[in-house]
């Protein structure tokens, strides 16, 4: 028998082992601890912006023979002005994970439309504007909803969720593979804190010509993941009117030398699925497609029962 119900703290280990079976689908030798798993279902420090918005969250896990076998996790945010309007009044599945059929757990499927159902009737019980889903994980790289899990995709789209944002291609690439830097005359590169890592400008003549970031803090030591020798490029900026000029491969060639001496052996990017330049840049410079990931993810218009209520405890 499936019995779906709240979390509970001595499911820590087995959640953990799904968390971690479905981050390793999307990026190689990255895991995460049980500290972290525990830490993300409280609050997502790194989401500074929308974290704070969010006034419940619960998370569900679908149990058979005493073992974990799907889990969920569902925010709501709060109704009121200081929300940003995507996100204000919404319901959101925040991950969904299962277990595909094997033959010692032949009946996940079954298990994994049970916790969907549970999940469907938590946001009608909120009775939110609009409901949205994700998969988004305490782990590098890995949100949206990934290609290498077509199992979750499958029980997201018989649940009435449909696919109504963007696709992100997410890269990576040996930093051995990455361009030199090679000297060319009247250009500098000056290094300095950045916005999402370590920040290389280039200066053409005194006059800042693009720059990238790149972060090498993915595995920090309170997040507990295993991302040993892991960054990837946080932002990455040509000037209008100097694209064209090879810049992305120079910076990166600046960027790969400093992450040789952090000791990083990879480095992921990422670039839209419409932006077939940016990633043809990428792809020149040594990079890999890894995945895509489809992001925003809404379920189908519903009636509201009624005006929205003020939020109430967790329960």
């Amino acid at each position: 028998m499936t019995e779906v119900r709240p979390f509970r703290r001595d499911d820590r280990d087995q959640l953990t082992d799904l968390v971690n079976a479905h981050v390793a689908a999307v990026v190689p030798g990255v895991s995460v601890s049980v500290n972290t798993v525990l830490s993300s279902l409280e609050r997502q420090p790194d989401e500074f912006v929308t974290d704070p918005w969010v006034s419940e969250r619960i998370t569900l896990v679908a149990e058979q023979r005493r073992h974990v076998v799907a889990a969920a996790h569902l925010l709501r945010y709060r109704p009121d002005a200081e929300v940003g309007p995507h996100y204000r009044d919404a319901g959101e599945i925040g991950w969904f994970l299962w277990h595909p059929p094997a033959s010692f757990r032949p009946d996940t499927e079954e298990a994994a439309g049970l916790l969907m159902s549970a999940c469907l009737a938590r946001l009608a019980r909120w009775n939110v504007r609009v409901r949205h889903a994700s998969g988004d994980l305490p782990a590098p790289a890995v949100y949206g909803l990934p290609r290498n899990w077509p199992h979750v995709r499958t029980v997201y789209e018989r649940g009435g969720f449909r696919h109504t944002g963007t696709t992100e291609v997410i890269l990576i690439a040996w930093v051995s593979d990455l361009p030199r830097p090679q000297p060319r005359p009247g250009v500098t590169v000056e290094r300095t804190p950045g916005a999402c890592g370590t920040r290389f400008t280039a200066h053409e003549a005194g006059t800042p010509v693009g720059y990238i970031e790149v972060d090498t803090t993915l595995a920090r030591p309170e997040r507990h993941v295993r991302a040993a020798g892991l960054a990837d490029i946080g932002n990455l900026h040509i000037a209008p009117g100097r694209h064209g000029e090879d810049w992305p491969h120079r910076l990166l060639a600046h960027a790969a030398d400093w992450l040789r001496l952090c000791g990083v052996d990879r480095l992921l990017a990422y670039g839209g699925a419409d932006d077939q330049a940016g990633t043809d840049h990428l792809l020149t410079a040594g990079f890999h497609e890894l995945t895509r990931t489809d992001r925003g993810w809404e379920h189908a218009p519903h009636r509201r029962t009624s005006a929205p209520d003020r939020p109430g405890p967790a329960g």
